[in-house]
């Protein structure tokens, strides 16, 4: 009885692996769930990066297009066998900006967050152009 419990439960763990890497796959077709935000200055981009590392992040700006590119690495625990892989781990995603869009990538910057989101700002070329004048003390 021992061995078909045992064979059982190799059968499923398999089952389970298949499923898990399955859905992996499924993650990594599907593109990143973002929010397209305007302000007076600038677009930002808000990308949903869970689990990834300022390093493992490629963001391009091209034609009014912000590409971002993802890889993110599962982490190993002592005492546990991954039963089911069912995080992506390599995502992307692309958003387009509005085509009245007036950007420039010069001045644009990206940030990680500690909650799991990429900023991506992009500053617009005929954003403010006003100057804080500071006046000195005689």
């Amino acid at each position: 009885m021992s061995r078909l419990v045992e064979t059982g439960r190799s059968a499923l763990r398999s089952a389970l692996e298949r499923v898990g890497r399955g859905w992996g796959r499924v993650q990594e077709r599907r593109p990143l769930s973002h929010d397209l935000l305007e302000s007076d200055d600038a677009y930002l981009v808000v990308f949903d990066a869970p689990g990834v590392r300022g390093e493992d992040v490629d963001v391009t700006f091209l034609d009014r297009t912000v590409e971002v590119n993802l890889e993110r690495f599962r982490d190993f625990y002592d005492g546990y066998d991954l039963v089911f892989p069912g995080r992506g781990v390599s995502l992307s995603g692309s958003v387009d900006l509005p085509r009245d869009a007036d950007v420039t990538p010069e001045g644009a910057n990206a940030t990680l967050t500690r909650n799991g989101t990429l900023h991506v700002e992009i500053p617009k070329r005929g954003g403010s152009s006003d100057v804080d004048v500071v006046e000195e003390d005689d």
